[in-house]
């Protein structure tokens, strides 16, 4: 087992994270300034950092040991190891498969607004779904899920997650355009500068009276988010903080 140390923070590295993960990352730690992010082999990756080897059960072990499960909403997030929480309606994740175990921010504010917006019946679109947990919560709750995302190996790790939750989702690689509407609910964990382009065409996906639930906004982006958003004939409803990061809830009138 390789580690690929990147000085810094998770907030301050996000943007790399999906490359991580895309380049066979199987998981991330922030540790004393640092992230570390696991691979099973050494790779080129396109950005700075120092590598060291680690034997595998020494990695293996701390990573079971320190990894918790999330709670978010009315959902809880786990490994497959971890004992669901009772009360909360379970999510199993396999880690370092695709960006998204719940850990990250703008992961729990989705959740909790889905927890919030699905109801049975309805159709929920996960743009960008990494590791599907954002599909898997909508098709708990009842919805009918279709799931894309542009990366192959993100496609792969939803498939499998969804089949370990046992839930029905159509997983397909591609971007909005590629997916059928009209959705009463689409889910977007991206970054603000792709909901601005895709502020028009999220309009077209969603039915009359359908629900945006976008995040993966730094607050300091928000304004011009929001703003493409309205431009684009959404109405704001409802926004949602955690740390840095906001989540917006539009409608299409």
């Amino acid at each position: 087992m390789w580690v690929f140390r990147l000085e810094g923070d998770f907030e301050s590295l996000d943007p790399l994270i999906p490359e991580l993960f895309a380049r066979g990352a199987r998981g991330l730690e922030e540790r004393e300034g640092a992230v570390l992010a696991y691979f099973p082999e050494r790779v080129e990756l396109p950005f700075p950092g120092t590598w060291e080897e680690l034997p595998d059960e020494d990695w293996l072990a701390a990573w079971k040991r320190d990894l918790k499960p999330v709670v978010a909403g009315r959902f809880w997030v786990g490994a497959p190891w971890h004992a669901p929480e009772a009360g909360r309606i379970p999510i199993v994740i396999e880690p370092g498969m695709a960006f998204g175990t719940g850990h990250h921010e703008t992961t729990r504010l989705a959740l909790e607004a889905l927890s919030q917006e699905v109801r049975p019946g309805m159709r929920v679109l996960d743009l960008g779904t990494g590791s599907g947990v954002l599909a898997i919560a909508a098709a708990k709750l009842g919805a009918r899920v279709n799931a894309v995302d542009i990366d192959p190996i993100a496609v792969a790790a939803a498939r499998e997650n969804a089949a370990k939750n046992r839930v029905e989702i159509a997983v397909q690689e591609g971007s909005l355009e590629d997916v059928p509407g009209p959705f009463d609910l689409i889910a977007a964990n991206l970054y603000a500068e792709l909901h601005q382009a895709f502020a028009p065409r999220y309009r077209e996906k969603l039915a009359p009276g359908g629900k945006l639930l976008a995040t993966g906004i730094l607050a300091e982006r928000a304004g011009a988010t929001r703003a493409a958003l309205v431009e684009a004939g959404l109405r704001p409803l409802t926004e949602a903080r955690e740390g840095e990061w906001v989540l917006e809830v539009f409608a299409r009138p």
